[in-house]
């Protein structure tokens, strides 16, 4: 897995192409010439720490969705056999 490593300033300049690097692996993000953050995919941090989305994560809705839900109203006429 690739590393990469940009300065604060060359991150700012060019997040795109930081978020990029980050697909192939980490991308170390330096300040004045230390490592000082780690960029990496959602995903990719799901995996390193075993957290896994449990069922109520996967169904949930974000708060500020607005889905407009309005079910058509159907008929339904009981068929009775006939028994004779």
């Amino acid at each position: 897995m690739p590393t990469t490593s940009v300065s604060s300033r060359e991150f700012n300049q060019d997040t795109g192409g930081a978020k990029r690097a980050a697909l192939q692996g980490p991308v170390f993000i330096t300040d004045r010439g230390k490592p000082s953050y780690v960029l990496m995919t959602f995903d990719e941090f799901r995996r390193m720490t075993g957290k896994q989305p449990n069922i109520t994560e996967l169904l949930s809705m974000p708060a500020d969705d607005t889905i407009e839900f309005e079910p058509q109203k159907i008929a339904v006429a009981a068929q009775i056999p006939d028994l004779s």
